[in-house]
């Protein structure tokens, strides 16, 4: 007989690459429509239509995904995605050479708008986000990803924004190659971004111990499947974000719950 855990881990995998291999279309982030349903453009925003196009042009605006995934810190994810899109509106140009010429404006907008939780420190970080891309990437943070990049490459120039560590790092590079389909070499170093749905889910499916550390969740989703430990990362937020208790109603419609205890 099958293992258990061994079967829930593989359900969680073929989510995963399910994901991946689904067309793109605009992004849900805020809302992922159910695996039956065909899959959609990323709405980082519910109600935001203008700001979901924004950070879903990849082809004239890649900055907007970088700098909503730096802003994607400390509050919920449909506000700190909304930033670029407002930073855009206040300067009427969101290029990057205008968004240079306005770092006082910038600062003042975050504190005015009360953008963020950490105005001050998100206001810093998002210019010098702006800095960077001019600097290195000379205006187009589309070089970030070009030319099929191996995935620690990509990781680790996100790592090199300020204010980004290692789960917004892998987070974007993850949304990169699963959501807007990115070709990259390989998937091996795109980790699971262990926010609270996802530890919750690993904790709850018994993967980890409940007092584990986020460097062990991390460890464990390498060593189940380390030839793209991220791929873990879809399934484990869907469980965490929807599932509480097994008697829970909205537990049992879950489509993990479904396939192992039904």
């Amino acid at each position: 007989m099958e293992n258990p855990h061994n079967r829930i881990v593989n359900i969680l995998i073929e989510q995963g690459y399910k994901k991946l291999k689904q067309p793109y279309e605009k992004i849900n982030f805020t809302k992922y429509v159910e695996e039956e349903q065909p899959y959609e453009k990323i709405n980082f925003t519910e109600d935001e239509k203008e700001a979901n196009d924004l950070l879903n042009n990849l082809k004239e605006f890649p900055h907007a995904f970088v700098l909503g995934c730096i802003m994607d810190r400390r509050i919920k994810s449909g506000k700190a995605w909304i930033i670029p899109y407002k930073i855009s509106q206040e300067i009427g140009d969101f290029s990057i050479s205008k968004l240079l010429q306005n770092k006082n404006k910038i600062k003042k907008i975050f504190e005015n708008k009360n953008l963020h939780r950490y105005n001050s420190v998100m206001a810093k970080n998002f210019y010098r986000a702006i800095q960077q891309i001019s600097k290195v990437y000379h205006d187009d943070a589309s070089r970030i990803w070009e030319d099929t990049p191996r995935s620690g490459m990509v990781v680790r120039r996100f790592l090199r924004f300020e204010g980004v560590g290692f789960k917004i790092a892998s987070m974007a590079t993850n949304i990169l190659a699963r959501d807007f389909k990115i070709s990259m070499k390989d998937l091996n170093c795109i980790d699971v971004s262990p926010d609270i749905q996802v530890k919750k889910a690993f904790k709850r499916l018994e993967l980890v111990p409940k007092n584990s550390k986020i460097e062990e969740l991390m460890y464990c989703a390498r060593e189940l499947n380390p030839e793209y430990p991220g791929v873990l990362d879809y399934g484990c937020w869907k469980i965490g974000k929807n599932c509480n208790k097994p008697e829970d109603s909205k537990c049992k419609q879950c489509y993990l719950h479904c396939r192992l205890f039904a």
